[in-house]
């Protein structure tokens, strides 16, 4: 053999190995809805794909590129013999219609045939991929039953609340995982870009803009890790009152969370732990910037927090901490301030332990 032959056969296989052929979704055994509906954006076709839904339990409905319009919210049931995972292309986008009128979520996973069940194949049923467009006004994605429910590697775009996890079928416990999801909202000040209501739930790696409260949590048992909102709001009115986290409850764990841009950080509304979270700032907005505020006494373990105000662009009060009450068992370890000649607070000097 020729060596160009050889290294031409050589190179080909190398290819080969690098990218191999992708299976078709048909031979994965998915049911795909363009087989029923054209995703053209301009049809409502909230209808076809709720019926396909129903109509094919246990399966994987699958989602080509192409514009999904729903008119109607889209609901999956929560009983394990009846569930479906939804899995979106990346570019397949479903789309709230402009005459969108519904408070509840474009997709609502678990919103039918409630169910506390795990032991049944069935439970772990999901939706990934693609792109939610709430078209400026709609609720993303909720999670309204069910257990062990993941949402996955998902854009979610102007929306006024990008996923609500409601109160859990297990004891209040709503149990799910929702990872490498990012979330833009409609710039609005009533706009959030997650709220949980659920116990019990992961989150990790997101990413969350457009929005004037980045986190609200009103449950317990929540681990946050890797969550990065920025604040980039159009009314500076309404500054003062946005947020990164906002925790209610307390007893929720925050590793490498970061507050970005946001009046306030981190509102610590129990006793909840914070490890490796950053609160930074680098425009001048209001009058007013605060890292860590306790509604009440301050019973919160903040660990390595990571603060800067910004030398040069630093409002007339840069607090650290804020709390509603003296007195409190919270204590703030390893504390570092990118620019501290700029702080104006000293409530949170009791509270420093070396």
């Amino acid at each position: 053999m020729k060596i160009s032959s050889f290294l031409a056969t050589a190179v080909a296989a190398f290819a080969v190995t690098l990218c191999p052929a992708q299976t078709p979704a048909s031979d994965k055994g998915y049911v795909i809805v363009t087989d029923y509906l054209t995703a053209d954006g301009l049809t409502d076709v909230s209808a076809i794909i709720q019926r396909i839904i129903d109509d094919n339990p246990n399966r994987t409905i699958y989602f080509p590129d192409g514009v999904y319009l729903i008119a109607e919210p889209i609901l999956t049931p929560a009983d394990p013999t009846k569930s479906v995972a939804l899995e979106l292309s990346n570019y397949a986008v479903i789309k709230a219609a402009p005459e969108w009128s519904h408070d509840e979520a474009m997709i609502r996973l678990g919103g039918k045939d409630a169910a506390n069940d795990i032991t049944t194949p069935g439970s772990n049923y999901y939706l990934a991929g693609g792109v939610i467009d709430g078209n400026g006004t709609a609720v993303g994605i909720s999670i309204d039953s069910g257990r062990e429910t993941v949402i996955r590697d998902t854009s979610i775009k102007n929306v006024s609340l990008g996923i609500h996890v409601k109160r859990g079928v297990n004891s209040g416990s709503s149990d799910c995982d929702i990872h490498d999801v990012n979330i833009t909202g409609n710039n609005l000040p009533e706009s959030v870009g997650v709220l949980v209501e659920g116990f019990d739930n992961t989150f990790s790696n997101m990413r969350i803009g457009g929005v004037y409260t980045g986190f609200h949590i009103r449950s317990e048992a929540n681990s946050l890790r890797n969550i990065h909102p920025l604040y980039y709001g159009a009314s500076d009115d309404s500054y003062a009152a946005s947020c990164g986290f906002m925790d209610e409850h307390g007893n929720n764990w925050y590793d490498f969370c970061y507050s970005d841009e946001f009046a306030t950080g981190f509102i610590c509304g129990g006793r909840s732990i914070y490890d490796k979270c950053y609160a930074y700032w680098y425009s001048k907005r209001g009058t007013k910037h605060t890292a860590f505020k306790s509604t009440g006494r301050f019973l919160s373990l903040v660990l390595n927090p990571h603060v800067g105000f910004g030398t040069n662009n630093a409002t007339e009060n840069n607090c650290i901490l804020e709390v509603g009450e003296s007195g409190g068992s919270g204590h703030i370890e390893n504390l570092f301030v990118l620019d501290p000649n700029v702080v104006t607070g000293e409530a949170h000097i009791p509270y420093i332990k070396e």
